[in-house]
Formats: structure tokens, C-alpha cells, sequence
């Protein structure tokens, strides 16, 4: 016989033994919070849910895609300068661009146009409030209504003409859309109609309704400015004829004659002053021409004056001349010659003339100095004459000065209202706006709604989505068993292996040799059970079999069950003689076969019930007959003496222990079991279930040592 994984030293078992394994203690595991991981779990387990949400979600998006009247959406494009056309160069309208390139005041227009004067004006020009598309008296509802409401609905009338056209203008902004891109001056009209043709014709309507309101805007605009500036004229020129006639009158009061604007006693004097000023210039130069004639003493002839004289400069030409002449009658004909006395004597007249032009030219500017002293002494006298008169009327032309500056002031202001009321005045026929139509709309060839295949994706992925958010909502107000961690979490026990679900290539019962077993769930449970006994703190002559008992919720029982054999065929596989104690076997049966309750009640002996599975080392002990009750004591006693005695033929002894909150009469296997294993079902089985079933076992006096889980998505 093979060695057993789980060997233990062989012992005969006393007679009556009260020790059972204490538990293990107490450890600490991770939180049992839901981990990103099982989301994959809560949606397999509930995806009926999600695809029927989905498909329900798609189904009415469907419906009301093939029978929802088609919209047909149309746009017409308008640009918007900033900067308006420079017609006048004062305009009402100032066409700056603000500082962030009149994106704000184009952003503006939108609400212009979605107003209720540029709408109205739309739908006056084509006549909506007539359409029962936007009337309000083209729905379904309405017209049930009106058969149904036969007697009112002349009252129901007189209220539609009455609220028409506000029916009309908000079922207009509902189909209007006005939208500007990022970063361009382009606004884009889009306007939603059940006919291709009417949205365009709507869009264009509403484009051109723009326009002439903002037109009409600007022409009220120019037209109150200009009445308020034409108001204020007759005012300005009275405060101006006013202005004029107290200058007039403060003149005539203190006798002030004008000329040119400035007093005539101003002018004479200033007239004087000059006449005086170019008097002493004269006075001085001709002064230093005498002073200049005194110092040359008897050389007259060197002055400036007589070297200006034309008289001088003839004579002294001829005097040289003469001087020529001696000198040649001189050396040819000698100084006794008649000729040469004769140019001698013409010699000594020419310079006689010469001195007594000389003579004449100091004499003159003497002449000419006294009488520019006189002249400048007159006009100094005049001028201070006129000084003294002119102090008189310093102070009187203090207020003149100031009578004079509120009348320009009150004319030019005069000036500047007569001349804005002309500017703003021509405005009111001159349209401004930098503003066109750049795109007008046409009819669309395709419907924008709806749009019944964007509407079947968005309604499956939202219903995706929903059915989601519902099976988490479900998950959560119904905890299941998601992961290892939260499973150890509840049960304060490690979880030694995760099993595969059932697999088609596998035959569980009757028990079957190693070759029937899948590698992948052999390998796990051979590892789960060292797990289980790797820890064991059985003592080293404790004469008991090793046991495990695994337990379950109710609705486990199935997957408890192939748990059981799972364990019991790999540990046999591996040459370990093991013995199975199924506490649900015999169910059914007319007539129950003696079994495990027939030994705890001591009426069989156990080596008399187990047999052995053909072909396998694994031998079947069944419920047995229920016939009878029995004490827990018994039950313990008898429990031990089996296990006792299964020492010398069993290595391992694995017990399907059904639901224990359900099977009470497991209650002294509970008691005497090494290991008790709760088995529970990733995604499945309820967490209230698995905290029932380790209540149950803490009521027998134990705890869980560990659990198994079974994953079905595996």
C-alpha cells in the first residue's frame, strides 16, 4: 500500500475520550469590501439583468425612432464685424474693437438674435402664427381635445387667437438653435422644422429679421440722438445771444471801443509802442554815425557815409584821374607847362568839391540825429500819455476778458450741437453694420432627427450602463460570496483553495481512479488539503483518524457534495485510504440502508457499514436510518470510538456534513472532526447564508477552521 499524504501515528482508541481539537486562533484578514476584480463576477452572475435592460432600452429607442415624424435641421451663416462700416466720422455707433477682438460682443449677437424682436419679426414676415406646426394647434393632444371639448371650443378659439402669436414665438425658440464657433465671428442659425423647405425658409427669415433690427436698431438710435441734440439747440443759442449782449453792454457801459476784438486804446498803444520802439533804433544808429564823424576829426572821408556817397566815390574817381594826369604832364611836359597848371588847378577844384561834400555829409547826419531824438522824444511822451489813460481801463477789460471767454465757450458748444444734429440727422438712412448673410440655408436632404441608428447605440450602452448600475444596486442590497478575501473576512478562517466549477469532462460518482480526475482540480484540492493540515495542531499520539467535516449553506449542497468527493478522490489518488461519511446518502430510499446515525447510536458496528468503492481506496459510509434519536453525549462518545477505529484501516476520514443549521444530528461529528470547511459559491451563494452556517457551527461549540469556494466562471 501506497504511503498516505496525511500519515499519522496509528493508535488504538480509548474506550471513552472527552478531548476534541481546540480551534485555531484567531487571525487577521483583509477587509471583505467589494475589489475592482469582482465587478467581472456581479456582471456574469446578473447578466440577464444588464441584457435585459439593454435590450429593452434599445427596443423603446427603436419604437420611437421609426414612429417620431422626421425634423430637418437647416442653417443659415451670418458674420458679424466688430468694427462697423466708418461712414461718418462721428457715428453714433463707435466702431472700436474691444481688447478681446470683439469675441464678447459678437458672443452677444447670439441672444440678439434668439430675441423676441428679431423672432417676431421672422415670423411676421413668413406667417407662422398661421403654421400648426408652431401654432400649437397641430398636435395630436390638441386635436382630441377639440372633438372631445365640442361645446368650448369657441372659447378655446377666442384664447388661440388671443395667445397665438406667444404659442407661436416660443415653439420658434425651441426649434431655434444660434451657435458660434471657437475663435470665429460666424454665427451659424439652425432652425428645426418637420419640412425641409420651411426650416430653410425660417432660417433665412430669422437672418434676415437680424439684420433689419439691427438696422432699425441703429436708425432709433441716430433719430433719438439727434431729436435730444435738436432739443438742446433753441436752448444753446439763447444762452449764446445772451452772452453776446452782456459784452455788448458792459462796453457801452464803460465806454470801450473795439476794433478787430481788441480795444481801440489796446491797438493805438500797441501801434505806438512800435512806432516808438523803431524811433530809438534810429535815434541810435544815427547817433553812432555822428559819434563816428567826431571821433574821424579832419579825415571826414574815411566814415561809412562817405564811403557809401556816390558823389564821393564820382569825385574821387576823377580826382585820380587828374592825379594820373598831372604825373604824365608832369614827367612830358614839365610843371610850368600851361597843361600841366591847368591839371593842376582841376586837381585842386575836384578836391575842394570832394571836402565840401564831406562837409555836407556830417552836416546831414547831424541834421538827421537831432530830428530822430526829437521824433523819439515825441512818442515817448505820447506813449507815456497813453500808459496813464490806458491804467484806467485795466480793470474794466479784466471783465471784458472774461464776458469775451463764456461767449466763445457758449458759441463753440453752439457750434458743436448744430453740427452733430446735421451728422446724426443724415445717420438715420445710413446703415452701419459691418454684419451680412454669408451662407443662406437650404432645405437639408437628410433628417437631424432622429437619428434612429445614433439612437439604438446610445440606448443599448445606456442600457448597458443602467443594467450595470442595477445589478451593483442588486449586489449590493443582496451580498454574494465575491472573493477569497471577503469569504475570510466572514468567517474569520483562511480560504484553502478555489475550486473550477463542473466540467463535462469529469464523472464525480460513483467514485472513480486517478485517470477520471482533471489535473487542474486534482492539483487544487491535493493542495487544499495541506493547507488544512499543514497548520494541524493535533497532538503526536492524538489516536483519532484525521477528519474533515465540510458544511455548507442549503442551496450548496450540490457543489458541497462534489467538494467532498473531489477531496476524497485526490487524497485517494495519492494512496491515502480514505474514508467517506456522506450524512445525506439514503434519501429517497424507501427502505434506508444502515448507516452512519445506526453507529452513533452504537446498534452497528462501524467496520460492518463501510465498504469500499470498486476500483478506488475510498470507502462509502452512508446516513443510515433515522429511526431513532439519540443523545449528543452518545454521539460523541460513539463519534470518537468510530474514528477511533477507522485509525487502523483509514488515513483520512472527509465527511459531507450537509447544512448544519438543517442536520442537527451532525452536531457530534461537529464536536470530534479535526477540520470543519465551509464550501461556498464565488458570486453566488448569499453572505447571510455563509454567516448562518459559521453561526451554526459556533452554536456546536466550534468554529470554522476554513473554507472551500467553487468558481463557476472558471
Amino acid at each position: 500500500m501506497q504511503s498516505s499524504l496525511l500519515s499519522l501515528p496509528q493508535q488504538q482508541a480509548p474506550q471513552v475520550m472527552q478531548y476534541a481539537p481546540e480551534p485555531p486562533p484567531a487571525a487577521s484578514y483583509p477587509s471583505s469590501s467589494v475589489e475592482l476584480g469582482d465587478l467581472k463576477r456581479i456582471l456574469v452572475r446578473r447578466r440577464f439583468l444588464i441584457l435585459a435592460t439593454a435590450a429593452l432600452l434599445t427596443l423603446a429607442a427603436l419604437l420611437y425612432g421609426l414612429f417620431t415624424p422626421a425634423l430637418y435641421s437647416s442653417v443659415a451663416e451670418i458674420i458679424v464685424d466688430p468694427q462697423d462700416l466708418q461712414v461718418v466720422t462721428n457715428d453714433v455707433n463707435p466702431s472700436r474693437v474691444p481688447p478681446d477682438g470683439g469675441i464678447t460682443m459678437v458672443e452677444s449677437q447670439v441672444a440678439v438674435v434668439q430675441s423676441s424682436g428679431v423672432l417676431l419679426r421672422a415670423i411676421a414676415a413668413t406667417n407662422l402664427t398661421e403654421d400648426p406646426e408652431f401654432n400649437g394647434q397641430g398636435g395630436l393632444l390638441s386635436r382630441l381635445l377639440g372633438g372631445v371639448l365640442g361645446s368650448e371650443s369657441t372659447e378655446t378659439d377666442k384664447m388661440g387667437e388671443t395667445d397665438k402669436t406667444g404659442t407661436t414665438l416660443d415653439a420658434l425658440r425651441r426649434r431655434l438653435a444660434v451657435k458660434r464657433a471657437d475663435k470665429v465671428l460666424v454665427l451659424d442659425v439652425i432652425v428645426t422644422a418637420k419640412s425641409a423647405d420651411k426650416a430653410a425658409k425660417l432660417a433665412n427669415a430669422i437672418a434676415q429679421a437680424y439684420l433689419a433690427d439691427q438696422a432699425a436698431a441703429r436708425a432709433k438710435m441716430a433719430t433719438d440722438a439727434s431729436d435730444s441734440i435738436s432739443a438742446r439747440l433753441e436752448e444753446q443759442r439763447k444762452r449764446v445771444q445772451r452772452a453776446e449782449n452782456a459784452v455788448e453792454a458792459y462796453k457801452s457801459a464803460n465806454n470801450m471801443v473795439m476794433a478787430a476784438g481788441n480795444l481801440v486804446s489796446d491797438q493805438e498803444l500797441t501801434e505806438i509802442n512800435t512806432q516808438l520802439a523803431a524811433a530809438q533804433s534810429r535815434t541810435a544808429t544815427l547817433k553812432a554815425q555822428v559819434d563816428q564823424l567826431r571821433r574821424s576829426g579832419g579825415a571826414p572821408d574815411a566814415t561809412s557815409e562817405a564811403m557809401r556817397s556816390a558823389v564821393i566815390s564820382s569825385l574821387r574817381a576823377q580826382e585820380a584821374t587828374l592825379v594820373d594826369q598831372v604825373s604824365q604832364l608832369g614827367t612830358e611836359l614839365g610843371p610850368r607847362h600851361p597843361s600841366m597848371m591847368a591839371a593842376q588847378q582841376q586837381l585842386r577844384d575836384t578836391r575842394a568839391l570832394i571836402a565840401r561834400e564831406l562837409g555836407r555829409i556830417g552836416a546831414a547826419a547831424e541834421t538827421d540825429y537831432e530830428r530822430a531824438l526829437a521824433n523819439q522824444q515825441a512818442l515817448e511822451a505820447k506813449v507815456a500819455g497813453m500808459k496813464s489813460k490806458s491804467l484806467d481801463t485795466d480793470q474794466a477789460s479784466v471783465k471784458l476778458r472774461e464776458l469775451q471767454r463764456d461767449l466763445e465757450a457758449v458759441r463753440s458748444v453752439y457750434a458743436t450741437y448744430l453740427q452733430r444734429a446735421q451728422e446724426t440727422r443724415e445717420q438715420v438712412n445710413v446703415d452701419s453694420t459691418n454684419a451680412r448673410i454669408i451662407s443662406d440655408a437650404m432645405p437639408a436632404l437628410k433628417k437631424s432627427w432622429p437619428p434612429l441608428l445614433l439612437l439604438v447605440f446610445g440606448a443599448f450602452f445606456g442600457g448597458l450602463g443602467l443594467g450595470t448600475g442595477m445589478a451593483l444596486i442588486a449586489e449590493y442590497s443582496s451580498p454574494t460570496v465575491l472573493s477569497s478575501a471577503q469569504m475570510q473576512s466572514a468567517i474569520d478562517a483562511p480560504v484553502v483553495g478555489v475550486l473550477p466549477a463542473k466540467s463535462a469532462r469529469r464523472r464525480w460518482w460513483p467514485f472513480g481512479g486517478a485517470a477520471q480526475a482533471g489535473q487542474k482540480m486534482d492539483a487544487v484540492a491535493g493542495l487544499a488539503l495541506r493547507r488544512l493540515f499543514s497548520s494541524s495542531r493535533r497532538p503526536p499520539d492524538w489516536p483519532l483518524v484525521p477528519s474533515i467535516l465540510l458544511t455548507s449553506a442549503p442551496e450548496d449542497a450540490a457543489q458541497r457534495g462534489r467538494v467532498a468527493r473531489l477531496l476524497a478522490n485526490a487524497a485517494a489518488a495519492r494512496g491515502s485510504r480514505v474514508l467517506f461519511i456522506d450524512t445525506n446518502a439514503g434519501k429517497g430510499h424507501k427502505e434506508p440502508q444502515p448507516g452512519l446515525l445506526d453507529v452513533l447510536r452504537g446498534e452497528y458496528a462501524f467496520e460492518a457499514l463501510s465498504q469500499y468503492a470498486p476500483g478506488s481506496n475510498v470507502a462509502v459510509l452512508g446516513k443510515g436510518r433515522p429511526k431513532a434519536a439519540f443523545s449528543e453525549a452518545q454521539g460523541v462518545y460513539y463519534t470518537q470510538h468510530m474514528l477511533a477505529q477507522a485509525s487502523r484501516n483509514f488515513e483520512l476520514v472527509i465527511v459531507d456534513g450537509g447544512a448544519l443549521a438543517d442536520n442537527l444530528n451532525a452536531s457530534p461529528l461537529v464536536a470530534m472532526v479535526d477540520e470543519i470547511v465551509l464550501v461556498a459559491t464565488l458570486n453566488a451563494t448569499p453572505m447571510r447564508d455563509v454567516t448562518a452556517a459559521a453561526q451554526a457551527i459556533s452554536v456546536m461549540g466550534r468554529l470554522p477552521t476554513g473554507a472551500l469556494l467553487v468558481d463557476e466562471a472558471a
